[in-house]
């Protein structure tokens, strides 16, 4: 956890120019970075004993990048973190500009601290499926997910409101390098242990409205570019704040209990998320406005396109290498195979794609359902401002 503290530290030291980083990297980075090499262990076993032929499936698809690449990809990972620490001292030198360097370090550490963490305390076959514990839709866990989403919001909003411009689109960006390494840190769960209902590698491709927009959100803090606020802001931010009020069938959704992997990294990423998406706009960083929707619209629907071409080759995939029944895969990618919502959607017209029947009224509707869910975020939005311009009013008079 230690090295992987560098992938936010370092960003912060060499291209944000923040001292206590670079403080933080060259003195305690090369330490974890020794530790690592002591520990990692059964790190790059990351297939399961194959007992059907749907695991040697899986098997061989993860096995994409052989484990001798993986292993050296791990020591020019080593060697580039110290040669970056290395570069600190000869640009700083040995002294030390701040005794809370080791804070800095210490936060860095938390934000890629891994999720899986508490998994080791219990064991989930431990807790019955209806177990008070266990995480499912509209229940006394799904209420705390929806109340820590505001919550670090607002904390995060109260936070950087008085700061400079610069130093809140720093906080962004330190943001943003956290979100990406945990949303990173999810490949080797879902290669070892699987994540959700996915076993393979697809499930790392980012055709998820949200898992895109992981990418969107963090491009769109670095560039600065007002196109990518309002994509971020429209369709991310709406995006993200949806599933915490709605999360699909429980029959889709694999959480465990509150403290499970899966919980914690879905409201990590998604809180993350919605903060970026929608801060700069609060912190008055940027103003979206209605008539540049267009951009924002045809961007999504790129995305379902995509994601229906993907979901169909994924699944023409399995079948043509002799997968059948439960253990065809449907990668599912923006809700494009399986109806998250209570209802069925009549197949009255349809396009077979490969070896896949596209359900393309089911697809139209379900754009149109994200389409409206964007445009209610907006009015939310307008109702927001609303009430904040009359406060602030009330609050001069």
């Amino acid at each position: 956890m230690g090295k992987k503290a560098g992938l936010v530290l370092l960003p912060m030291a060499l291209f944000l120019h923040s001292r206590r980083a670079a403080d933080g990297a060259k003195y305690l980075l090369p330490v974890a970075v020794i530790i690592s090499l002591c520990t990692f262990g059964d790190f790059f076993e990351i297939t399961k004993e194959a007992t059907s032929k749907a695991q040697e499936f899986y098997n061989s698809v993860n096995l994409f990048i052989p484990k001798w690449l993986n292993m050296l990809f791990y020591s020019v990972q080593c060697i580039s973190c110290t040669c970056a620490c290395g570069s600190i001292f000869i640009r700083d030198g040995f002294k030390i500009a701040s005794p809370r360097c080791a804070c800095t370090f210490l936060g860095a550490f938390a934000a890629v601290t891994p999720l899986n963490v508490f998994e080791n305390f219990f064991d989930i076959d431990d807790f019955a499926a209806d177990s008070f514990f266990r995480f499912y839709s509209f229940t006394v866990w799904h209420a705390a997910a929806v109340a820590v989403l505001i919550a670090f919001t607002v904390c995060a909003y109260f936070y950087m409101r008085k700061k400079s411009k610069e130093e809140k689109i720093y906080c962004l960006r330190v943001m943003a390098i956290a979100l990406l390494v945990q949303y990173h840190s999810k490949d080797s769960v879902i290669m070892g242990d699987g994540y959700n209902v996915y076993y393979t590698v697809f499930a790392c491709v980012p055709l998820f409205i949200c898992n895109i927009g992981v990418y969107t959100a963090s491009l769109t803090v670095f560039l600065n570019k007002r196109t990518l606020y309002d994509i971020s802001f429209f369709v991310h931010g709406g995006g993200a704040i949806s599933v915490f009020f709605y999360f699909a069938k429980d029959s889709m959704s694999n959480y465990g209990i509150f403290c499970s992997y899966s919980i914690l990294y879905f409201i990590f990423t998604h809180c993350v998320l919605f903060a970026l998406c929608v801060l700069p706009t609060a912190l008055r960083l940027y103003k979206f406005s209605l008539k540049r929707c267009a951009v924002p619209l045809v961007y999504y629907l790129v995305i379902v396109v995509a994601a229906c071409i993907a979901s169909a080759w994924v699944t023409s995939y399995s079948i043509d290498a002799g997968l059948t029944g439960d253990d065809i895969m449907y990668p599912n990618y923006s809700f494009t195979q399986i109806n998250p919502l209570p209802f069925d959607v009549p197949e009255i017209f349809t396009l077979k794609l490969w070896h896949y029947q596209i359900n393309v009224l089911y697809v139209l509707g379900l754009y149109a359902f994200y389409v409206a869910i964007f445009f209610t975020f907006y009015g939310l939005y307008r109702l927001w401002l609303l009430l904040y311009n009359l406060a602030t009013k009330k609050r001069v008079n």
